[in-house]
């Protein structure tokens, strides 16, 4: 069992401690007795301890850097949402194949920030500029939002914010288990509560540091017994010998495991693996001897909006996952709507 998260080493902006939550968090790890550094800026966190960059990665992946967030200006967040909003960056968990690697490039560290009611106020103005239509917001684009929540309880805030709010709704997605403080927030169903799911072999070979598929379920019943929708995020989808085998025990388990009444509302979102040659490199040196297969040569290429194109499954392997997982859900969850494939 994955313990909830502790982190190893602390960096403290210093603006941080003009908000509650920034001298909350400062009381907490000093009374843990974790080492507590000054940065000015979380782009000035350097020299992590370590001898090699395979030690760094490590200790950056359990590093915290508390701050204040500058840009209130909120990323799209299609198709799960018209909006990300930010309260976290970064993750503890260890997939080999998370995007989050490239984008947060060297700096793959946890960073929370505290100006959470701030960050509200901007949410509330982009609901005002949409209203009457319902603005979606996903709290978890850029980490596992809920993987450092237990310690923040950013996320408990934006639950009953945004369950008080007239035109907002609130998503996100985890892997990890620790859901007990969200359990009596007051989300009044305006809170789809997600876990990102995936065959047993992917979560045991490709997915250290996060909960385990047993965990997941077990929190996802919790959850839908806490009366929050719930979904399910397939992904990555990951051709492997026995991957129908897999997949369908996933959802035997779903089937099995959650009460009859989450059945009947549930979504399903599933997204193929994909690879950009960048992130290739950026996974090759931070996990050497990862099962994970990147071979250009049996892949297509697709371009990308950004320029960056990226390496998906072959237009028959990726029909073949969409026929598979979407004929599990319709033979075990079929109650469940199935959102999209890509």
């Amino acid at each position: 069992m994955v313990k909830p998260f502790i982190p190893q080493l602390v960096y403290m902006e210093p603006r941080a401690l003009e908000y509650a939550l920034g001298k909350q968090l400062k009381q907490k790890f000093e009374g843990l007795g974790i080492e507590i550094r000054e940065t000015t800026s979380h782009n000035q966190v350097r020299n992590l301890p370590g001898e090699n960059h395979f030690q760094q990665y490590r200790i950056a992946k359990s590093t915290l850097v508390i701050g204040v967030r500058k840009t209130l200006k909120f990323d799209t967040s299609k198709p799960s949402a018209e909006y990300a909003i930010p309260l976290a960056t970064g993750c503890m968990g260890h997939c080999h194949y998370c995007y989050l690697q490239t984008t947060m490039g060297n700096k793959p560290y946890i960073r929370t920030y505290v100006n959470v009611d701030e960050i509200f106020e901007a949410s509330t103005k982009y609901m005002e500029e949409r209203a009457p239509e319902t603005t979606r917001f996903e709290a978890s684009c850029t980490s596992d939002i809920v993987g450092v929540d237990h310690l923040t309880h950013s996320l408990k805030r934006a639950i009953e914010f945004f369950g008080e709010s007239k035109y907002g709704k609130l998503r996100f997605v985890t892997k990890f288990a620790h859901v007990d403080h969200l359990l009596d927030a007051r989300h009044n169903g305006k809170t789809r509560f997600r876990f990102s799911m995936n065959a047993d072999y992917v979560i045991k070979y490709l997915e250290p540091g996060t909960s385990r598929l047993d965990e997941r379920i077990e929190a996802a019943v919790k959850v839908a017994n806490a009366g929050y929708p719930l979904g399910f995020i397939v992904a990555p989808i990951y051709l492997y010998d026995g991957w129908k085998e897999g997949y369908k025990e996933l959802f035997e388990k779903l089937e099995a495991k959650l009460p009859a009444f989450a059945k009947k509302d549930l979504t399903f979102e599933l997204i193929q693996h994909r690879f950009t040659k960048p992130a290739k490199r950026t996974i090759e040196k931070n996990y050497p001897m990862t099962k994970l297969e990147m071979d250009e040569t049996k892949r297509q290429y697709k371009w990308g909006k950004y320029g960056i194109g990226k390496y998906v499954y072959k237009k028959e392997e990726q029909e073949d996952m969409k026929e598979t997982l979407g004929g599990y859900i319709e033979k075990y969850l079929p109650e469940g709507k199935f959102e999209y494939f890509t």
